[in-house]
């Protein structure tokens, strides 16, 4: 991950790193959802993650890393997953359609995830917080970019509150997963939220 290389760590072997980041970030998320991010010792995290805590302050210098770092892994995998579908310099590449699907099914897998981070990633420092709006800002320019293939005549203004509300509209199932999950299926919500997008886009072709 590339934010990761932000967080100073003594071990050298850069695979090790991120493998052990890796399992340090799947034990914090599940902690900070049940007991938000203050309540949470870095012992606690270092026994979720299966090591000492010796061990883990050789991957991190604070608790605020380890936030930083679930952040950041985030939206690199976000990153990587729009880029597996997206490709507005190639005129075939991916349509619209396909990339938003793509990132709904994402944002699903990562819902406990990414609940952490709104609820938490106040606790960052402002460096941190910077980083992640920077993160968030270029997912949406991604977005941004698709569209203004899709529709060359609309204004910058409108694509991007359209790319916005594509941006929340996937996070939203997680957010309202316990009443949206009632009357629809994961496919089935994506279906709605697609068919709207599409009936939208096209009074603007």
């Amino acid at each position: 991950m590339a934010g990761s290389k932000q967080v100073p760590s003594s071990i050298k072997n850069r695979a090790l790193v991120e493998k052990r980041r890796q399992e340090m970030i799947r034990g914090a998320v599940s902690l900070f959802r049940d007991k938000g991010f203050h309540k949470t010792t870095t012992r606690e995290i270092a026994k979720a993650s299966g090591f000492s805590i010796g061990t883990l302050y050789e991957y991190i210098r604070t608790k605020e890393d380890v936030l930083f770092l679930v952040c950041d892994s985030i939206y690199e995998q976000v990153n990587e997953r729009m880029k597996e579908v997206v490709d507005t310099s190639v005129p075939d590449g991916a349509p619209l359609e396909e990339a938003v699907r793509s990132y709904f099914r994402l944002m699903d897998d990562l819902q406990e995830e990414v609940i952490v981070l709104y609820q938490e990633v106040k606790a960052l420092p402002k460096e941190a917080k910077d980083y992640i709006l920077e993160k968030e800002q270029e997912m949406v320019a991604m977005l941004e970019e698709l569209l203004a293939c899709s529709l060359p005549g609309a204004s910058r203004g409108k694509i991007s509150v359209i790319a916005n509300n594509v941006f929340v509209e996937g996070q939203m199932w997680g957010f309202r997963r316990w009443i949206l999950q009632r009357s629809f299926t994961l496919e089935e919500y994506i279906d709605h939220q697609v068919s709207l997008l599409l009936e939208g886009v096209a009074t603007y072709r």
